[in-house]
């Protein structure tokens, strides 16, 4: 009894503050320690940790060069996330000075970044971030981010301190392309929760948005000159719900927020397989005349455009010429995958007409990977989404091909798609790729992952998120998190980080973050949490 009161009266007196014990002040010591510079996601290609750490303050300005409007917007932009954590005003201004965060675009410091590179300093009176386009000076801004405590991405006020620690971050992509594919045809997703998740994959430094538009079960773009596309073929998802589809001024938001985030756009518009939407919109795209019904199912390969009909390359010169105006990257994905009702002469017939009218649009093509097995055009971009299971000779047609010119993108089902079940007990997702887990989506080389391609070949990797099961927010969240990060690494850091011990441990300081911002991730157990 006597233990029990004295044990109340110390935790009573340690809640006042009263009683000092040796676990308190080493507690205070490792929540006031910086985060080290090498803890961050994707890892870095150089850390030279040097000096005193950085300490936000009250005072502290966030100084962008004059003559630089991106510059400043990103100062804003930064300024944004930190004050709320902080309280600090954070006053963006052009006035030079050494103290601070302190960005610097172009010169010296940004030798050899290229445009997407960037440096980061810290040292006891400013943070510099260098970089030779604006691009770089934003990726730069998410490691900050990430040098910082967990609670900064809080929208109330906390306590700090907020350290930088001292040293030098000199970091550049190893890949160009480095995507992440949201399916907002099997359910519909509202351009607010699309920004959500934009905002996600820019902290991993992914800088492509691959929406999937079109499918069996929905028509999400608004097409003027098929008007039935969208207010028909987009009237429904998979299980019956109400669909939804996006105005032209819908994408084009989508559109600008991705590329205030430094995301590029790619839309898909999947032909001529996976088309029972556009289908059931008119009738004259069938060969038979008759509409099929709408459809709300999973399953796949069973539509396909009518390849001998006149009809059909009008439709795919007319939504492919309105959705190349409103898209300002370079790329247009025509999908190609599964069109299993397609007969391989007429799959072939179909891309060699469908391809040119791509390049006519001022885009390059990307198509799945089956793309191979008909003629790909000069500079086309095949995307393999092949797995383990995936024969040789289909493989060989794909290496072959990148062998000719052909430059590939990396999705491998059972490495990169975050649909996957984790494990048999995943309430969400799919299984027929196999079970994914963290460890597994991050354990594999680009470079050498398909054999007889080329290192030069690979464009980059992508991590598609298809939602035949996924329908909120928090469900996409659930897929992606803690998966994506890996696949984001894969694509930015240089091969010789690799390493699954390092990654996890980093990974698991992650966590802290994601609950600060609200992110509904899945607490994988080989992560080994806090």
């Amino acid at each position: 009894m006597r233990r029990s009161r004295l044990l109340i009266s110390l935790l009573l007196a340690a809640a006042a503050g009263t009683v000092t014990t040796a676990a308190v002040p080493q507690q205070r010591a490792a929540a006031a320690a910086p985060v080290p510079l090498d803890r961050v996601i994707p890892a870095p290609a150089s850390v030279r940790p040097a000096g005193t750490a950085y300490t936000l303050g009250a005072g502290t300005r966030i100084r962008v060069p004059g003559n630089s409007a991106e510059a400043r917007r990103i100062g804003g932009y930064l300024a944004g996330l930190l004050r709320p954590a902080t309280g600090y005003p954070l006053p963006v201004t052009t006035r030079g000075g050494a103290d601070g965060i302190v960005f610097r675009l172009g010169g010296r410091d940004a030798r050899g970044l290229g445009a997407e590179g960037y440096r980061l300093t810290s040292g006891g009176r400013a943070v510099t971030i260098s970089a030779a386009r604006p691009a770089g000076l934003f990726h730069g801004v998410q490691t900050l981010r990430q040098l910082l405590p967990a609670a900064v991405e809080k929208g109330t006020r906390q306590p700090g301190p907020w350290r930088i620690a001292g040293g030098t971050i000199s970091d550049t992509p190893r890949y160009a392309y480095r995507g992440a594919m949201l399916d907002v045809s099997r359910h519909f997703f509202t351009v607010g929760q699309v920004k959500r998740y934009i905002d996600q994959l820019a902290q991993y430094k992914i800088n492509t948005l691959h929406l999937h538009l079109s499918d069996d079960q929905g028509w999400r773009i608004a097409i003027d000159s098929w008007p039935r596309l969208a207010t028909y073929g987009g009237s429904t998802q998979v299980g019956g719900g109400p669909g939804g589809h996006y105005t032209k001024a819908d994408y084009r938001e989508i559109v600008r927020y991705a590329a205030s985030r430094y995301l590029t756009v790619v839309p898909e518009i999947d032909m001529p397989g996976h088309t029972n939407a556009a289908l059931a919109s008119y009738a004259e795209l069938n060969c038979d005349g008759q509409a099929p019904p709408l459809y709300t199912g999973t399953k796949v390969g069973f539509s396909s455009l009518c390849v001998p009909k006149k009809t059909t390359y009008d439709f795919a010169e007319d939504v492919i010429r309105e959705i190349a105006a409103l898209t300002p990257g370079r790329y247009l994905h025509i999908g190609g995958d599964e069109a299993h009702s397609t007969s391989h002469a007429d799959y072939a017939a179909f891309m060699d007409k469908v391809q040119p009218l791509v390049a006519k649009y001022g885009k390059t093509v990307i198509g799945w990977h089956q793309l191979t097995g008909a003629r790909p055009a000069k500079g086309a971009v095949a995307q393999y989404w092949g797995y383990d299971r995936t024969g040789a000779p289909e493989r060989q047609q794909v290496a072959d091909a990148a062998k000719n010119g052909t430059r590939l993108i990396l999705s491998p089902a059972d490495r990169a798609y975050l649909d996957m079940k984790y494990d048999k007990d995943t309430p969400l997702g799919l299984n027929w790729a196999g079970y994914v887990d963290v460890r597994r989506a991050y354990d594999w080389d680009p470079g050498g992952y398909l054999a007889g391609v080329p290192a030069g070949a690979v464009l980059g990797v992508e991590a598609p998120l298809w939602t035949e099961t996924l329908s909120t927010s928090a469900n996409l969240e659930y897929m992606a998190f803690p998966r994506l990060p890996g696949i984001a690494e894969l694509g930015w850091s240089p091969a010789r980080t690799h390493d699954w011990t390092s990654y996890r441990a980093r990974l698991a300081a992650q966590g802290a973050r994601w609950d600060a911002q609200g992110i509904h991730y899945y607490r994988a157990p080989e992560v080994g949490w806090p």
